[in-house]
């Protein structure tokens, strides 16, 4: 027990030494403020490969009423990422420890809840979706008012409408009836408009950009809700076949464009989606045959060269052209 209090105790006079961790303040009020908070482990791996992390503010300090962020953005921006890092900070500093933030002001957090990832449990006869609904069920049943939860899209198991539903249903508790600190990510853009009638929601996203068809995730959170999720271009990232793709972005508009025009038009777009025919998969390209210069200078070694040789290859090279 001596040593381990030492190691303790060595660890963070560690972290006080350097000038990217920080002393946080804690008290017993619902502040829950982080400024260039990180996460410590992801931002470690990234350092191997010389890769900066970017550093996000998180405020879901309110008083009175519930203080819940909805997160929306892309896969790969980084929304799980956020929500875990504000979690270990809350941990860290609850434990007394200095946390990976420019400055960090955290009240109270009598509960720590987390609902992120994908698991089933055959054994006992649990499904993904049915785990994940038992663990929402858990948080919404016992988290209070001093709590923080992390919600990572939540109803993504099922059927659209049904996903939907719930993941609305869950925010909608949380606010009205815990009452508590919450990180809730989401595809489902349409919850967004839910800020306009909770007050205690607040609208965040990750920015991303697009440039000639491809995405780049800037790692970035901002107030504000995202347009679309960009999946079809995170699938091409992936390397689904490019005939995958440009069936996907067919059926993507005709979908997109059966919900702005109506359910019958929608029908109609579906009905007419086996009619399209997939994109063919490009022709491989064949090889070009080596050219005599290419035949030539594929033996060549320019280090073993002398100057008078080089200048004759020279030379021979514009002889064969």
């Amino acid at each position: 027990r001596a040593l381990a209090e030492v190691d303790l105790a060595a660890g963070l006079a560690d972290l006080a030494a350097a000038e990217d961790w920080t002393e946080p303040r804690i008290d017993d009020s619902r502040a829950f403020e982080i400024e260039g908070g990180r996460h410590p482990v992801v931002e470690r791996a990234l350092a191997r490969t010389g890769t900066p992390f970017v550093a996000n503010d998180c405020g879901l300090t309110d008083a009175s009423t519930p203080a819940i962020w909805l997160l929306t953005g892309p896969n790969m921006a980084g929304k799980s990422t956020f929500l875990r890092q504000n979690a270990l900070i809350a941990l860290l500093a609850q434990a007394g420890s200095y946390v990976p933030a420019k400055r960090a002001h955290i009240g109270l957090v009598s509960q720590l809840f987390s609902r992120v990832g994908a698991s089933d449990d055959l054994a006992r006869g649990r499904s993904t979706f049915m785990v994940e609904m038992v663990e929402t069920a858990a948080i919404l049943n016992q988290a209070d008012d001093r709590a923080l939860v992390i919600l990572d899209e939540i109803g993504r198991g099922t059927a659209t409408y049904d996903g939907l539903s719930i993941a609305w249903a869950t925010l909608e508790h949380l606010h009205d009836m815990n009452r508590c600190r919450a990180l809730f990510a989401t595809h489902y853009h349409e919850m967004t408009g839910l800020s306009a009638k909770l007050t205690g929601v607040e609208n965040a996203t990750v920015s991303v950009k697009e440039w000639e068809g491809d995405v780049i995730f800037l790692h970035e959170v901002r107030k504000g809700a995202a347009d679309r999720s960009y999946g079809v271009q995170v699938a091409r990232l992936a390397g689904l076949p490019a005939s995958v793709i440009e069936r996907a972005k067919t059926v993507l508009n005709a979908l997109e464009s059966g919900d702005r025009e109506g359910g019958a038009r929608k029908q109609a777009l579906i009905d007419d989606l086996p009619l399209f025919r997939a994109a063919p998969p490009p022709p491989p390209v064949a090889k070009a045959k080596a050219s005599e210069v290419e035949a030539r200078l594929e033996g060549v070694l320019p280090d073993e060269l002398t100057p008078m040789e080089a200048l004759k290859l020279v030379y021979e090279m514009k002889a064969l052209l």
